[in-house]
């Protein structure tokens, strides 16, 4: 069964993958602007969905995609390859540490949009709030729904809390230095402490924890590398993000 189970988590990813360097291209925007409608190259980008599905590069045809023989405008973003691959295996490490539990699923059905999260903040340090908000709402009543089935190893009222203490924290950071730390990671921490707290207060903690050092090893790494100041922002969603991961991680080995 949890091999069954970590085959369709890595198809899943490996799909969803595809389609995220188009939608990460398209959130990748200035504040004030929900998404963009031009590929790298200035064309409009058409396709199924209004766009938001087709190929991960635009094919030039004054100002249109997909005619035949058209050359390639170029790609919309990091490799597809590349990014199919990292939801891939973030998907098949979640679903063979959790197995065969009901939460297990929110996790994998949620890690694309984290990676999505990912890719847009390293791309432009902004969390669309289109995301963050609807991924909060999203964890917290599918772990609702998960908490009322069969073999489930989490408490929906202590992530529901983990959700608000994390955001909490969060904001206290915001106001004590705004300029370190973006009003997006304040929303994004509502999702990931609500993932985080479903495992518990330990776990929580673990997790926050591990994306405040990870953060801080890149920052102080770019310092030394002399491609920072001290003072310089960085984006610190994909380091929330991957300190939920890990906390994840760890609180799905210890409930199996």
């Amino acid at each position: 069964m949890r091999t069954l189970l970590t085959l369709v988590a890595a198809l899943w990813g490996a799909g969803t993958g595809l389609l995220l360097p188009r939608a990460a291209h398209r959130f990748s925007v200035d504040p004030g602007r929900p998404w963009s409608d031009r590929c790298p190259g200035g064309h409009r980008i058409t396709g199924a969905f209004a766009g938001w599905l087709g190929r991960a590069e635009c094919r030039q045809t004054g100002g249109t995609e997909g005619a035949e023989g058209a050359g390639l405008c170029g790609p919309y973003g990091p490799s597809t390859v590349a990014v199919s691959t990292a939801t891939a295996l973030v998907c098949t490490a979640l679903a063979a540490a959790a197995g065969p539990h009901p939460e297990t699923a929110v996790w994998v059905l949620l890690t694309p949009v984290a990676v999505l999260l990912t890719l847009v903040d390293h791309r432009v340090h902004r969390l669309p709030d289109v995301l963050t908000l609807p991924l909060a709402a999203t964890t917290a009543a599918l772990l609702g729904i998960a908490a009322g089935l069969p073999s489930a190893t989490g408490s929906w009222p202590t992530a529901l809390l983990g959700g608000l203490t994390l955001g909490a924290a969060y904001l206290v950071l915001f106001l004590v230095n705004p300029s370190g730390m973006g009003f997006g990671d304040v929303k994004l921490a509502l999702a990931l402490g609500t993932a985080l707290g479903w495992y518990g207060w330990q776990i929580l903690l673990a997790g926050a924890f591990a994306g405040l050092v990870y953060g801080s090893v890149y920052g102080l790494g770019m310092v030394v590398a002399r491609r920072a100041g001290r003072k310089s922002a960085i984006p610190f969603g994909p380091f929330m993000i991957g300190g939920a991961f890990t906390g994840l991680l760890l609180g799905a080995f210890a409930a199996a």
